[in-house]
This record gives structure tokens, C-alpha cells and sequence, in this order.
């Protein structure tokens, strides 16, 4: 575990190591399921994924969690309020738990995100959890790297119908109604498949689960969707689609990481391209020319 932790505080530092680290631990790596949790800050998340780790503990699987919190604006360290809800498994062997900066992405998903996951797989993991920070429609970009996308929603927060219109449904692949032990939960479970059947016709209609995760209650049946949703995936073939796609993402983001590496050492070596971006005004033309050279 310690060796673990150690290469994805690396990768959250971007340090040039890591490229080399997971090439040496690609061969014979595993591609564990990832789960996204995603939701409204008091849905209850953080007490959801704690119970589905007992439940798939229970079940005989390694799990691991990548909980996406705020930054500390001291530190720019996680916060780790996750963790601590967790404290439970902090001794069990098969379980790890990580708490990671947003560090200013969009949705808090980091290019760090990927390549922990990578690592999890790599170090044997068999499920992967992400839970991300519920703040804002940024925490749609979950979709884009989790298989199964859990929406968490609860009877108490409003109008449920507002927060599923502002881009929610789009991305759920299962909707989970936690706290289903207090009044309305009839309700918010009525509205979500009242509008499962007014949306147009898709390959995979995502199911509604209610759960009490301070008790554990649902939590199969929710697991169990999570594992129909990935069958589904499976046999449609758009597993492998999902696959080519994240890759492509990657690069993307990895070329961007790069040219923003570049273009900062040149813009603090180069006084002279300093000065005249200063002079001239023109950040797009000086970008252009700094991504234009070549290395010697």
C-alpha cells in the first residue's frame, strides 16, 4: 500500500518518473471496473461508497477509492473529508482509499485521475470507486472516465426535478434515491422513472435504486445495476468504444499538459519572447511560435 500511495503522490505531482513507472508496471495489468458517484453535496455520497465497500468486501473484491476533493487554498492538498467518513477499513488490507486534489479542473477530474486508475489496476485492484465533490454541473465530466455513472439524489434537497434537468439525466447510468427512509422518497422515485419513460428510447434505461446507506439497505440492488449496466456495455460493444475514446482523451490532455510545460519554460528562458509578448500583446501568435520550434 505504501508503494502505491508513493506513485500516485508522484502523479499528482506530475513527476517525469511516472511515465516510466507505468511503463515498467503496464505488462499484466488488469483494467478494474471503475464506478463514478456523483451527486449533490448532502445526497450522502460518502456514506454510500462506504457501504458498497463492505458490501464488496463481502463479495471477496479488492477495492479501491479515488474520493475528488476540494483543494486546501493553503496547502492545495485534498481536504480529505472522505477518508475520514471511512476510517471503518482503514485496516483492511484489500481496501484503499484516497482522497485527491480538483486542483482547479473542470469537475474535478484531474489527468492525475487517470493514470491513479491505471496504477489501482496495476497494483491489482478489482473495482475502482470515484467519488466526486457534487458541486456544480461540472461533475458531469465524471461520465467521461468512469464506466457506470451513479447518480446519488435524495428526498430532501428541493426540487429533484430542477437538479435532474440541469444535465444530470444525460449522464446517469444508474440513479441511486439514498435516504429513502424519510418522507418524499416515493416521490423523487416516481418523477425519475416518470422521465425515464418521456426520454427518447436508448439501448440502456437507467434504473432507479432507493438505498438507506446508513444501514446498508439497497446496496446490492444497487451494485447489482452497476454489474448490468457494465454487462450491458459488454455486449453492445460500446465497452470497447468507452475504452478507444478515454484514450483519446488522454493524449489530448497529456499534449496539453505538455505545450503548457513548454510554452512556460520558453516564456521564463526566452527574455526576449517575454518582451515582446509583453510589447505586442499577442498570446496566440507567441503561443503558435513557441509550439511551432523544435527541440535540438
Amino acid at each position: 500500500m505504501r508503494a502505491l500511495a508513493r506513485a500516485i503522490t508522484l502523479v499528482e505531482r506530475r513527476d517525469p518518473g511516472v511515465r516510466e513507472l507505468e511503463e515498467a508496471l503496464r505488462t499484466g495489468a488488469k483494467s478494474p471496473g471503475v464506478a463514478g458517484f456523483t451527486g449533490a453535496p448532502g445526497t450522502g455520497k460518502s456514506t454510500l461508497v462506504d457501504a458498497v465497500i463492505a458490501f464488496l468486501r463481502n463479495q471477496g473484491s479488492s477495492v479501491a477509492v479515488l474520493a475528488t476533493d476540494p483543494n486546501s487554498p493553503f496547502t492545495g492538498g485534498a481536504i480529505l473529508g472522505d477518508r475520514i467518513r471511512m476510517q471503518r477499513h482503514a485496516l483492511d488490507g484489500k481496501v484503499f482509499i484516497r482522497s485527491m486534489g480538483a486542483r482547479g479542473h473542470l469537475g474535478g477530474l484531474s489527468l492525475a485521475t487517470r493514470e491513479a486508475i491505471r496504477l489501482l489496476g496495476a497494483f491489482g485492484f478489482d473495482q475502482v470507486i470515484l467519488e466526486t465533490v457534487g458541486v456544480g454541473q461540472s461533475e458531469l465530466e465524471v461520465a467521461a472516465v468512469a464506466d457506470t455513472t451513479v447518480v446519488v439524489l435524495t428526498p430532501n434537497l428541493g426540487d429533484s426535478v430542477q437538479m435532474i434537468k440541469a444535465g444530470i439525466l444525460e449522464i446517469a447510468d444508474v440513479f441511486a434515491v439514498n435516504k429513502s427512509d424519510i418522507d418524499g422518497h416515493a416521490r423523487v422515485v416516481a418523477e425519475l422513472r416518470t422521465m425515464m419513460n418521456m426520454a427518447p428510447k436508448t439501448p440502456w434505461r437507467p434504473p432507479t435504486v432507493p438505498t438507506i446507506a446508513t444501514r446498508g439497505d439497497g446496496v446490492d440492488k444497487l451494485w447489482e445495476a452497476v454489474l448490468q449496466h457494465r454487462r450491458h456495455l459488454e455486449s453492445s460493444g460500446r465497452a470497447t468504444e468507452l475504452v478507444a475514446k478515454r484514450l483519446r482523451d488522454e493524449t489530448a490532455e497529456v499534449a496539453a499538459e505538455l505545450a503548457r510545460d513548454r510554452t512556460r519554460r520558453a516564456l521564463e528562458e526566452d527574455a526576449g519572447l517575454a518582451e515582446r509578448l509583453l510589447r505586442d500583446g499577442t498570446p496566440y501568435r507567441t503561443a503558435e511560435e513557441i509550439l511551432d520550434r523544435t527541440d535540438n
